[in-house]
Order: C-alpha cells, then sequence, then structure tokens
C-alpha cells in the first residue's frame, strides 16, 4: 500500500519505517512539525529526519514553513489541551497532502511514543481521514520503541530530549519552587 508517514523526527521514524517496510508498504516521509520550539530545534531536527531518510532511503517530503504562531494559537487557545491542537495540525496537513498527492492512506510515527496520547492520535487520525476523504493507518508501534531507539544510536542520529514544542520544553526543564522557597531543579 502507497503509505504517507507523517514523521515528527528522525529516531522516531526508524521503527515504524522498518515495521511498515516488512508489512510491505511503499512509505514516503512528511516532515511538518510547526510546534517544534527553538527554530534551532526545528532546524536540528528537520536536519536528522534528512539525514535519516537518506540513510533509510526513504523519500521525503519537507513542508518547510516554521508557522510557530499558528501552533501556540491553536495551543493556547484549544479547549481539549494543546497536545490535542498539535495532533491535529499536523494529521490534518498530512492527510490533505496525502489525498492530494495520490497516496491510499496516511499515519504518523507519533504512534511509536510511549509518551503521546494514543487515544487522541487515533481518534483524531481517523475522524481527519473521514473528513478529508483518506484512510488513517492506526498501528501501535510502541513495542518497537526501544528498537527504534537503538537503531538510531547505531545511525549516530541526534536525539531531542523533549517532544518539541515550548510547553514540551518547560515540563523537561523547568521545576518550580518548593514551599520551603527553595528551586527544585537546576538554573
Amino acid at each position: 500500500m502507497k503509505m504517507l508517514l507523517h514523521m515528527c523526527c528522525g529516531p522516531c521514524s526508524a521503527f515504524p519505517v522498518k515495521h511498515l517496510r516488512e508489512l510491505g508498504h511503499e512509505l514516503t516521509g512528511y516532515f511538518y512539525n510547526p510546534n517544534i520550539h527553538p527554530y534551532k530545534e526545528f532546524a536540528r531536527r528537520l536536519e536528522t529526519s534528512r539525514e535519516f531518510a537518506a540513510k533509510a532511503g526513504l523519500p521525503l517530503i519537507v513542508e518547510p514553513e516554521y508557522t510557530l504562531e499558528d501552533f501556540l494559537s491553536r495551543a493556547l487557545a484549544g479547549p481539549q489541551g494543546r497536545c490535542r491542537e498539535c495532533y491535529e495540525l499536523r494529521l490534518r496537513r498530512a492527510a490533505r497532502y496525502a489525498k492530494a498527492n495520490g497516496f491510499a492512506c496516511f499515519t504518523t510515527t507519533l504512534l511509536v511514543s510511549p509518551y503521546q496520547q494514543h487515544d487522541v492520535i487515533r481518534e483524531l487520525g481517523e475522524a481527519i481521514g473521514r473528513e478529508e476523504g483518506i484512510a488513517f493507518h492506526y498501528i501501535d508501534f510502541r513495542p518497537g520503541w526501544q528498537e527504534g531507539v537503538q537503531i538510531s544510536k547505531d545511525l549516530e542520529l541526534y536525539r531531542q530530549p523533549y517532544c518539541g514544542c515550548i510547553f514540551s520544553e518547560r515540563d523537561r526543564y523547568y521545576k518550580p519552587r518548593k514551599e520551603n522557597g527553595q528551586h527544585a531543579g537546576r538554573i
């Protein structure tokens, strides 16, 4: 099946690409991630995605726009939380690209991470697929998470320390002050 694979980054693509190819799918990678902050991190993840695609022999489509304002306005205003808005933004763009370019379906590497909300991704992917007229292919890649980590290390890919947005960066590094006034994290 001709499938468009939304790629959140190179390392998270390692296991899904291997697994989907083993199942006989014809894959094209698709990089669209306006949520990544700061811009230097966006550029580094894009370069790592290109590096992975080259090493894996994976055709890669890149949407180079850095529409951070769109992501932030949606994330801040979204009644159901920032992650849902982020997933919806990226999955809808991937679905539209897939439909316009003759793919049979689309999916996302977000489904490999044990840190993502799989139920929300699946629900949105399937709803967006219906709305846009293209199938969303759900597969739980999490059992291959560690294998993907090892593949990305073997390929010497840059591995990011947080999901991507400014909020996840804050959650990763900022530790609020404790009651006694001591800072819980590093400054």
